[in-house]
């Protein structure tokens, strides 16, 4: 199904008409109209609207062009069982058991392991199979990958307090203090600040791997410090 398509029929569901649904959103109603014939697409920031009003994915909004699973169980997604953020936002990464009032409910790949072989034990598959199929199968999963390079979820945790402690003690102003950091998948860009003596310096160092490949981490400078 098309976007066009999906927004009519969730419209259409809603009893909005192009009007009631263009105000929500705050867009016009020509615009909406476009959309439903095709012409053109939601931006990102319209997409977030209409997810939330409608209360889908915007994989879904979009016509699933994804096949999303959880990174961190590998559990299939659909709307019903994708997590959210504490804001409403779809988190499209997760499952809502692997990720939930904005909190990793899983740090220990075997606890996981345990969880899900309980729910996948049936007369076709024993729990031997379950567990070798999970072995496998967690480590290239996304949210895994990041333990990989630390060796285990303390090592994870040690290091990241240990990073919160480092960028708090640059005092650099206008940075707000560091309190939590939550690991994202992704490249890295390596940001320059400037300290109080005006010299300007980077997180990282471009020139060698950095702590166990941390150079894969980006420090996003808010309340709620984002590693990439």
């Amino acid at each position: 199904m098309d976007t066009k398509d999906v927004i009519l029929e969730f419209r259409t569901k809603k009893g909005m008409s192009q009007d009631e649904l263009a105000e929500k959103v705050f867009v016009t109603r020509q615009a909406v109209s476009r959309w439903e014939t095709g012409e053109t697409t939601p931006n990102t920031e319209t997409l977030k609207l209409l997810s939330k009003l409608f209360d889908v994915s915007i994989n879904t909004l979009l016509g699933s062009p994804r096949q999303l699973i959880c990174q961190c169980c590998g559990m299939p997604l659909e709307d019903a069982t994708t997590s959210k953020e504490p804001n409403g936002d779809f988190n499209e990464e997760y499952c809502k058991w692997c990720y939930a009032d904005g909190e990793y409910m899983y740090h220990n790949m075997d606890d996981l392991i345990e969880v899900c072989v309980k729910n996948m034990v049936s007369e076709r598959i024993s729990s031997k199979q379950a567990r070798a199929y999970m072995k496998d199968m967690l480590p290239k999963l996304d949210y895994w990958k990041q333990y990989k390079y630390l060796g285990s979820a303390e090592m994870f945790e040690e290091f990241k307090q240990k990073l919160i402690s480092e960028f708090n003690d640059l005092h650099i102003e206008g940075m707000p203090k560091v309190e939590k950091l939550n690991a994202l998948v992704g490249g890295y860009i390596n940001l320059e600040y400037r300290l109080p003596n005006g010299q300007i310096v980077k997180f990282l160092d471009d020139t060698q791997e950095h702590q166990a490949r941390a150079n894969e981490y980006i420090i996003q400078a808010t309340h709620s410090v984002h590693l990439f």
